[in-house]
């Protein structure tokens, strides 16, 4: 039997923010020639590396400031950064963040850390949806918490929560695991140390499921090759503009105006 495609609530983003997008990320391998590193996807992406070890420390007791400092310039990432300048700024910035949180994980919570940077699946008709958590918590009344590191973010609300995309996939997925068990979801912004948490119930989840058995089916269906570029505010700063100039249709002077 032929294995499922996969979808992620990252793909699923992109396609709902722009299927051209969708098209030159995830199916036309052109679009991996104009596809640029980013800074901010590297400096998150260390912060999530030194964080999962900070949560899987075992008995050696929760990990001073200076060793999660040390393990942030051992797995440092330096792809997309514009100067040496650029680079400093965020090492620098990186140093206050891990000293915030470390200093917050000072003293012990009656949480318990279940598992960290774990990828959740649960199939749906003609694909699997898979999400990728960065940590899920067990509390001492059963009830599962799923937290996600936002590193480019200052504040958070309970609103930002309920309505994020992939923090509604999240539930959807842990619940999926553990049906016995309340599931809810908290997003903290690394920068200021801001927490917010929401969570879906059951008619809602099933809603979601169902969002998705319909959008899912649509992009794995979609002719991309024919979908015509649409003008829109993130075109700006999209490394795919210069292919999306290349379409009769695309107005590139409404880019900056859609």
């Amino acid at each position: 039997m032929a294995r499922k495609p996969t979808l992620s609530p990252s793909r699923i983003s992109t396609y709902l923010a722009c299927p051209v997008k969708y098209r030159w990320t995830y199916v036309d391998s052109r679009g991996h020639w104009y596809a640029r590193a980013k800074s901010y996807y590297s400096f998150g992406l260390t912060l999530h590396r030194v964080l999962e070890a900070f949560h899987t420390s075992g008995d050696r007791g929760v990990p001073t400031a200076h060793e999660a400092i040390a393990a942030m310039e051992e797995n440092w990432m330096d792809a997309g950064y514009s100067s040496p300048d650029e680079m400093a700024d965020a090492i620098g910035e990186g140093k206050q963040i891990l000293e915030r949180y470390a200093e917050q994980h000072k003293v012990p919570t009656a949480a318990k850390t279940l598992c960290v940077e774990k990828t959740f699946k649960l199939d749906f008709d003609d694909f699997r949806l898979l999400g990728r958590v960065d940590r899920v918590d067990e509390h001492p009344d059963g009830s599962l918490e799923i937290v996600d590191y936002k590193s480019g973010r200052q504040t958070v609300t309970e609103e930002d929560v309920a309505s994020d995309l992939a923090m509604g996939c999240y539930q959807l997925l842990v619940r999926h695991k553990h049906p016995d068990r309340r599931v809810f979801a908290t997003i903290h912004a690394l920068r200021t140390g801001d927490k917010a948490s929401a969570e879906l119930d059951g008619a809602a989840l099933a809603e979601l499921r169902g969002d998705l058995q319909f959008i899912g089916t649509e992009i794995l269906n979609r002719d991309y090759p024919n979908v015509a570029p649409i003008p829109k505010r993130l075109c700006s700063g999209c490394d795919f503009l210069p292919l999306c100039r290349k379409h009769p249709d695309f107005d590139a002077g409404l880019v900056e105006d859609a």
